[in-house]
């Protein structure tokens, strides 16, 4: 080889096939005992058994057990690895660019279903290790901020189009999206009270069109 030129690492296919395989496999692993044990009494350790790997290929894959964390709830969140926020998802923007505003929001609802029935259970477990726990805070306080901000995306629609309900400002009427729309209210009705998806998604699109769209 000559002085200076890098030879280029060749991966097989097979080998990257391996190696998401295990990747889900870890984060399946986690998911499980994330939701079982919850976030501060699982060990990466348990997570490896769990998976059937080897603690260190834990480690190697994600760095530490908030990094894992957050490989999760991304992948939750998103329904992919694919490195593309909520934001900028096909769905979402498709969402936005409904030209009926109650359209919009029933898209929205079935969205928000979706993400919900992938990543409702762990929520829970980001919320309760955010209180003892400063990388989950952390975690848990952009979750907030980044749910809040795309409540406030459609919102903005639905004002620009002039369907916002009279005397209903961008900023309150985000907030009612919000709090309607928030994890916590759907754990309080799906969880505890035992209400199937479908009748939540049917009662939040409900409400949703009574708080903010004009009669």
């Amino acid at each position: 080889m000559a002085d200076g030129v890098k030879t280029r690492r060749y991966v097989s296919p097979r080998r990257r096939e391996q190696a998401a395989a295990t990747r889900r496999a870890i984060l399946e692993a986690a998911q499980a005992l994330f939701e079982r044990d919850g976030y501060a009494a699982t060990t990466i350790a348990a997570v490896a058994r769990e998976a059937g790997v080897a603690t260190k290929t834990v480690y190697l894959a994600f760095e530490t057990k908030s990094g894992l964390l957050r490989a999760l709830w991304h992948l939750l969140l998103r329904g992919d690895e694919d490195d593309i926020p909520i934001a900028e998802r096909a769905w979402y923007r498709a969402m936005l660019d409904e030209p009926d505003p109650a359209r919009r929001l029933a898209i929205g609802a079935r969205g928000a279903r979706t993400v919900k029935e992938r990543a409702g259970g762990l929520l829970r477990v980001i919320r309760t290790a955010a209180l003892v726990d400063a990388d989950a805070a952390a975690l848990w306080d952009r979750i907030e901020s980044d749910f809040h901000t795309n409540q406030m995306a459609i919102v903005e629609t639905v004002h620009r189009d002039g369907a916002l309900r009279r005397g209903l400002g961008v900023a309150r009427a985000t907030d009612i999206l919000w709090t309607l729309n928030h994890p916590d209210v759907w754990h309080l009705l799906v969880v505890e009270r035992g209400w199937t998806p479908a009748e939540w998604e049917r009662w939040f699109l409900a409400a949703v069109r009574e708080q903010l769209l004009a009669d």
